[in-house]
């Protein structure tokens, strides 16, 4: 249960600077958001067998949230307390799509999957527990719209990232007043890097609650303790053990080294490393990965996305910095 809710029935389908908020919030009081998604599209999909034909939007997001008191400049702070599912979920292939379009042809494909007692039934003979996670979650774009879709952006979107899951710490750059939090695209389960372009997409309600990190605050005067307090230029994420810094651009080495340079500085500038320890200590324990598919420049799901350049993914165990 949460505090607030909000139904998938308010959704759209851009992160969007001048859209209405459906709730206001303050920070740092523990309440918690029902963000409740939509697969309405998945279901027209596999009814119709034709993308053509659906009439849903494509992943839509819910929201958005005014945050009372977040200034262009602060950061975000979005607690995942919970995602709840519902009894099913969806593998689809979208013609032309994903890394195995070479291998699916052009018939598009479904399959509804069945969630129950905490496992997700993806074959006859697989079940595999549930790892619940959000594929999309951002602020609102500082002029204009941004797409739910592709490319990920400064300020969030579709990152399909397997740590935005419960009991993490998304932090997210805040572009206009009152942040404009909003959430969809849930998952039931899915592999780093999302061959298919496409998970076990489900629908449910991410529990959530928020905190603003204010950019010029000190260690003491902040509502979140263990936040950077310079402003950030690309979301990160914080579970128990790692901190995870996502690095966006393009080519894909533009992304890696933005991902490691924001990393470095969270080490350097953070938290008083010298350049020298930091450089020697990266080298040794932080992996990179790819992220979501979602760098295309093109957000037209109609047509085949190709990645011009995609998001990646930097892991810093949390380990070192008690022994830094």
């Amino acid at each position: 249960m949460s505090n607030h809710s909000i139904k998938n029935t308010h959704s759209s389908g851009a992160f969007a600077a001048d859209a209405e908020p459906v709730l206001r919030i303050a920070p740092g009081t523990g309440e918690t958001i029902g963000f409740e998604t939509d697969d309405a599209v998945y279901a027209q999909l596999h009814e119709h067998g034709d993308l053509e034909k659906v009439t849903a939007q494509i992943n839509p997001i819910t929201g958005p949230v005014f945050v009372e008191g977040a200034e262009p400049g602060d950061t975000l702070a979005v607690t995942i307390h919970d995602i709840e599912l519902l009894d099913h979920g969806w593998s689809v292939y979208l013609p032309g799509t994903g890394a195995l379009a070479g291998k699916m042809g052009n018939q598009a494909f479904s399959r509804q999957i069945p969630i129950r007692s905490g496992e997700v039934i993806l074959t006859e003979h697989l079940a595999l527990p549930t790892q619940p996670m959000i594929g999309c979650i951002g602020t609102a774009p500082a002029s204009g719209i941004g797409s739910t879709i592709m490319p990920t952006y400064s300020f969030g979107g579709n990152m399909d990232l397997t740590d935005a899951k419960p009991g993490a710490v998304v932090y997210l750059p805040v572009e206009v007043p009152g942040a404009l939090l909003s959430i969809g695209d849930i998952h039931a389960i899915m592999a780093r890097g999302e061959s298919s372009f496409v998970a076990i997409e489900a629908q449910g309600t991410a529990i959530v609650s928020v905190d603003i990190v204010k950019s010029s605050l000190s260690q003491e005067d902040s509502h979140t303790q263990s936040a950077e307090h310079q402003r950030i230029r690309a979301p990160r994420i914080e579970t128990a053990e790692e901190w995870i810094f996502v690095g966006l651009g393009d080519p894909v080495q533009e992304s890696i080294n933005r991902g490691y340079e924001d990393m470095f500085d969270f080490l350097v500038r953070d938290h008083g490393w010298s350049p020298y320890d930091a450089y020697v200590v990266m080298s040794a324990v932080a992996h990179s990965e790819l992220g979501g598919p979602t760098g295309s420049t093109s957000p037209d799901p109609l047509h085949p996305m190709t990645a011009v350049g995609a998001v990646t993914v930097h892991r810093l165990p949390k380990s070192v910095l008690q022994n830094g």
